[in-house]
């Protein structure tokens, strides 16, 4: 099978000279589908969060089980993420997704039942999470089997977009309807999902699972088999890292913003205005991305890693919450990098690890989540938060700069490129049993 072959223009990518348009992404219909599933599935989580946060709290008046609920949403990705999101890889990518919104209809529509104890309602929102790892890893696969070019950096800045947007409407909404009712929301959470698995059903169509001349193993053997190809391989290595380290800097602003908002004297009005400064970065920075030809997002990439943490520098100067937000904005502005960076990623890997490389990536990215939040967070229990945020800058410039320093060299790009383009065609002719 032709992954080339999209409805809209077959056989066609984008020219490479000039970046795709918004008509040519939207122009696939598949994707068009594929989009909007996304979209209320992210919803539907983030309706999901704040609901139980919601229901735990007015039931036991604890904010400590409350943000534990919150949390166990994230623990899946967190625990065996590249592991569940390696299931993917055994089935077609279209089935895998229809049958986790399936279950998570299913698992949510119970957690909106009534008069449920607590450690049921945590068990049900657990079960539905893991659903989430294979979920998404297959609609970043199937998104590289959609689109194709730089179509697929395009129509994956417009997902990016999205997601941001997806995030403030799904708190903000959801919050509004749990305060009313949790349970609605819950219900509401559910549709959500009903509605994504017939959307995928109705706008794309189903697709052989990846041909591959290796028998399959154990999850947990064909798990590392992706792992030792992401982290042995001269290009996807150093983009794994690089992806990691950005999310683990750029990310404790908004963590600490709670915190930051009382310092500057602020309450959770200023504080939400910080949180909300990067997601108004990146929906500037997708800008960017879509006006600018492949070939210069490609060479910016090392000079926005080396400008991305210089913006969390100033804050030892301890500035005023709108100098705080602008640096937050231009922060979040150099965080579209990850655009380029996952197109680079997807041109040089093998079909046949979609799946999983996009598991471990996810995987990666929530540990640096976690573990960035947490460490700033203990941090700012003894130091100023300002202080924090700053060394942070000054940490990640040095990181950044070792990254820009053993950045693989064009010529090393171009043969991986040009060596997983070949794979992929000899595993496309393949036979499909």
């Amino acid at each position: 099978m032709d992954e080339q072959e999209v409805e809209g223009s077959p056989g066609k990518a984008a020219p490479a000279a000039r970046p795709a348009t918004f008509r040519e992404v939207f122009g696939v219909s598949e994707y068009r589908y594929l989009f909007t599933a996304a979209v209320l599935s992210w919803i539907g989580d983030y309706f999901a969060r704040v609901a139980v946060a919601v229901l735990i709290f007015s039931d036991t008046g604890s904010a400590l089980l409350s943000a534990a609920g919150f949390a166990v949403s994230y623990l899946p990705w967190v625990a065996g993420g590249p592991v569940l999101a390696a299931l993917a890889e055994r089935y077609p990518y279209r089935r895998v997704m229809i049958l986790c919104d399936v279950g998570r209809l299913a698992l949510v529509a119970l957690m909106a039942l009534p008069g449920l104890p607590l450690p049921v309602l945590l068990l049900l929102l657990l079960t539905s999470s893991l659903l989430t790892p294979p979920f998404q890893a297959a609609r970043s696969a199937m998104l590289a089997q959609i689109l194709t070019g730089d179509r697929y950096v395009m129509g994956l800045s417009v997902q990016n977009t999205a997601g941001q947007a997806a995030q403030v409407a799904g708190y903000a909404l959801g919050g509004v309807i749990a305060a009313v009712d949790a349970h609605v929301a819950l219900l509401i959470n559910a549709a959500t999902f009903g509605a994504s698995a017939l959307l995928l059903w109705r706008g794309v169509r189903p697709r052989p699972v990846g041909t591959t001349a290796a028998p399959r193993r154990s999850l947990l053997k064909e798990t590392g088999d992706g792992i030792k190809l992401v982290f042995g391989h001269r290009v996807m290595r150093p983009i794994a890292l690089v992806v990691f380290s950005m999310v683990a800097i750029q990310i404790v602003p908004e963590g600490l913003a709670a915190a930051w908002s009382a310092e500057l004297g602020g309450g959770s009005h200023t504080a939400g205005l910080l949180m909300a400064a990067m997601p108004i970065g990146n929906v500037i920075g997708a800008f960017f991305v879509r006006v600018m030809v492949p070939a210069r997002r490609l060479k910016l990439i090392k000079p926005v890693l080396l400008m991305s943490p210089l913006f969390l520098i100033p804050a030892l100067a301890d500035p005023p919450a709108i100098v705080v937000f602008f640096l937050g904005v231009c922060t979040g502005v150099t965080a579209t990098v990850m655009v380029p960076l996952n197109g680079l990623f997807t041109s040089v890997l093998p079909s046949d690890f979609r799946a999983r490389a996009f598991g471990i990536m996810q995987g990666g990215i929530q540990i640096s989540f976690a573990t960035a939040v947490l460490t700033s967070g203990a941090l700012a229990e003894i130091f100023p938060v300002p202080v924090v945020v700053g060394v942070w800058g000054v940490c990640g410039l040095v990181l950044m700069a070792v990254a820009v320093r053993t950045w693989p060299r064009t010529v090393v790009i171009d043969a991986e490129v040009s060596r997983a383009a070949d794979l992929n065609r000899q595993s496309s002719s393949l036979p499909v049993a």
